[in-house]
């Protein structure tokens, strides 16, 4: 699909149609789908809403890559394709804000599922130097994020919150980038059919993992900020 601006979305009301939702997430928000797998969450709201035309689902990987590691992404991305979601390949999510397109935007909701900063075979999840690398890949999302949201926008991320994935330390990490929890949700992922979480990476990509203690976190600006913006 083409380049498209902020003019790209449109904030139709319940009068003009019918508010589609599913779990937090409505069809009149515009929403951005950061580091996806094979993009099946983002066909999940796609077809819960009947449109995607709010919708911006992108991946750290080329198209070309991304067929390589998850194989299962031929059909979502179709999907999505029909119901007028765009598509972009290659967003480091820790820059995003300076992306040629995504610069011209702002969104309601950025949701990044199950951040990851690459499997590494020589290190354990429990490893500090690991963990370093996890807390710095967030630090700059929520930095870049946080210069891309709406008046009332809100960043939601997806985690597990038990051991060793809580050392991460969330919430201190959006804090940097002046963002506030606002709630933290149970994520049930029977909510979202044909949703399958996937490692990425390029070790064994493109299986999924346990879901444990798993939450969405949301984060909001703090009020001084949204001032700012």
């Amino acid at each position: 699909m083409g380049e498209l601006s902020s003019e790209h979305f449109t904030k139709e009301t319940s009068s003009q149609r019918s508010v589609k939702w599913i779990t937090h997430y409505n069809s009149t928000q515009r929403i951005l789908l950061v580091g996806e797998g094979d993009f099946s969450f983002s066909a999940c709201l796609a077809n819960a809403f009947g449109s995607a035309k709010n919708m911006v689902a992108t991946s750290l990987d080329s198209k070309a890559s991304l067929y390589w590691k998850h194989w299962s992404s031929e059909a979502h991305l179709q999907d999505l394709k029909e119901l007028q979601c765009l598509i972009l390949y290659k967003i480091d999510v820790e820059n995003m804000h300076g992306h040629k397109v995504l610069k011209k935007m702002k969104f309601d909701r950025i949701i990044f599922n199950f951040p990851h900063a690459g499997h590494d075979p020589l290190l354990k999840e429990s490893d500090k130097k690991l963990i370093m690398r996890h807390r710095k890949l967030l630090e700059n999302f929520f930095m870049s994020s946080s210069k891309m949201l709406s008046d009332e926008g809100e960043v939601h991320v997806t985690h597990r919150n038990d051991y060793p994935y809580h050392k991460w330390k969330l919430e201190k990490l959006a804090k940097k980038a002046g963002l506030v929890l606002v709630e933290m949700v149970e994520f049930m992922k029977e909510k979202y059919p044909g949703y399958h979480n996937k490692r990425g990476g390029s070790i064994k990509s493109n299986k999924k993992f346990p879901l444990k203690e798993c939450f969405t976190f949301k984060f909001s600006l703090e009020k001084s900020l949204k001032e700012d913006y």
